[in-house]
């Protein structure tokens, strides 16, 4: 799958965030449930939030466009385009939307 700022995917999620009441919408392009490495794309609206997300190993924010604040153990970092955020290791985080983004969340799970 090929993933750019200004991409197909990116369209689509964008559009479908704009119509969703939560204000973001997400598509899996990568791994997924069972699978220790998982990629999910996230179009988020200004405003939008995930919040208290559990932090079950190392997780990444890849600010595709846009801007977000990331909250976790007491740090906060913001981004922008083509930024990466690292998650710290605390037991859950919140990301914040600044301004209209799309992310590309990776977390990769301890195997079982």
């Amino acid at each position: 799958m090929e993933i750019s700022a200004e991409g197909t995917v990116v369209e689509a999620l964008v559009r479908e965030a704009g119509a969703a009441p939560s204000g973001r919408a997400g598509r899996t392009v990568h791994g997924g449930n069972g699978r220790i490495l998982g990629q999910t794309l996230i179009a988020l609206n200004r405003g939008a939030v995930l919040d208290e997300n559990p932090n079950p190993a190392e997780t990444t924010f890849l600010v595709i466009r846009g801007r977000v604040r990331l909250t976790a153990g007491g740090d906060v970092q913001e981004a922008g385009p083509f930024e990466l955020i690292a998650v710290p290791d605390t037991p859950d985080y919140d990301l914040d939307v600044v301004e209209d983004a799309v992310v590309l969340l990776t977390v990769a799970r301890p195997s079982a």
